[in-house]
């Protein structure tokens, strides 16, 4: 009677769990991709993460779950580089960019607007991979993810001051880059 009632709680956790994080999966990756700037390591920062969130659900105590996850990813992503696994990836690295391409689109884009799109979030994607990894990080959470600046605070576990801070020098060496971008396209 008791392992019956052990399978059923576990069976109840496991479904709660799976309508509460597995929507927030995609953010979860794309913040891994950020921060860890590989595919391959960011599936398994991914997986460790929801692993852990899974072993310790019932520590969560309800709310948003998504600042939750992103801040256990976040510790996981750290805890990788400071271990020393493999996790260099350079600016010159191609990005997977079909991962990023939204299943739907309104209008069919003609070549010109799919190659100005494509070289547009290319530059975007290459930047933000270029911006310092404190910056790039707030600026990932807010603007890709969508957190209100106290979710952030939560995730990086700093005072909202510094949230707001890094996010606006974030956005400044962001536009910086953009211009200086754009200047040199323009001279070519």
């Amino acid at each position: 009677m008791a392992e019956r009632a052990s399978e059923r709680e576990t069976g109840d956790k496991a479904a709660r769990f799976k309508a509460l994080a597995l929507p927030h999966l995609d953010d979860v990756y794309t913040l891994a991709r950020y921060l860890i700037r590989n595919a391959t390591d960011a599936d398994d920062a991914v997986q460790e993460c929801y692993l852990r969130a899974f072993r310790h659900f019932d520590t969560f105590r309800g709310g948003a779950i998504k600042p939750w996850l992103l801040a256990i990813l976040r510790n996981v992503c750290h805890a990788a580089r400071a271990g020393g696994t493999r996790l260099v990836y350079t600016a010159d690295t191609p990005a997977d960019d079909a991962a990023l391409v939204p299943l739907w689109r309104e209008a069919i884009d003609t070549p010109e607007q799919a190659m100005l799109r494509q070289h547009s979030s290319g530059t975007m994607q290459r930047l933000l991979g270029e911006l310092p990894a404190e910056f790039r990080e707030v600026v990932v959470l807010r603007e890709v993810n969508e957190l209100s600046y106290r979710e952030i605070a939560t995730v990086i576990e700093a005072p909202i001051g510094t949230v707001m801070s890094r996010l606006s020098r974030g956005r400044d060496l962001l536009r910086a880059a953009w211009l200086a971008a754009e200047a040199k396209d323009d001279a070519q």
